[in-house]
């Protein structure tokens, strides 16, 4: 019984794996949440059997894959994250340099208005 348990509890993992990447590939970040809560449940059933099953070094190799697949969507992220921080940045502000070469920078304002038109 604990074999077959073991089993499921493997092909389990598998599908979220899958599932995980396929997230992951197609930008869908807002599901890898609840597919790690998952991910942690079955992970931690396979720690509470007695022996452990084989076949673990194939799963092994998904989440190594997964992870780094998450890191490289992180790193994604935080460039993202860099370049419109720069952008709000260069719209607030303009640096320029002075004749002597020394950095100069000269705040601007930004105006908001609307213009109606009869």
């Amino acid at each position: 019984m604990t074999h077959d348990r073991a089993q499921i509890l493997m092909d389990e993992l598998d599908d979220l794996l899958e599932a995980e990447r396929d997230a992951l590939l197609a930008g869908k970040i807002d599901r890898i949440a609840p597919l790690i809560e998952d991910k942690d449940r079955v992970v931690g059933a396979l720690n509470a059997l007695e022996t452990p099953p084989d076949g673990l070094d194939f799963l092994h190799g998904k989440l190594d894959r997964n992870q780094t697949l998450l890191n490289g969507a992180l790193i994604g992220i935080k460039r993202v994250a860099t370049r419109i921080a720069t952008l709000r940045r260069i719209r607030e502000t303009l640096e320029t340099y002075d004749s002597d070469g020394k950095r100069r920078t000269i705040q601007g304002e930004v105006v908001r208005k609307v213009e109606k038109r009869a």
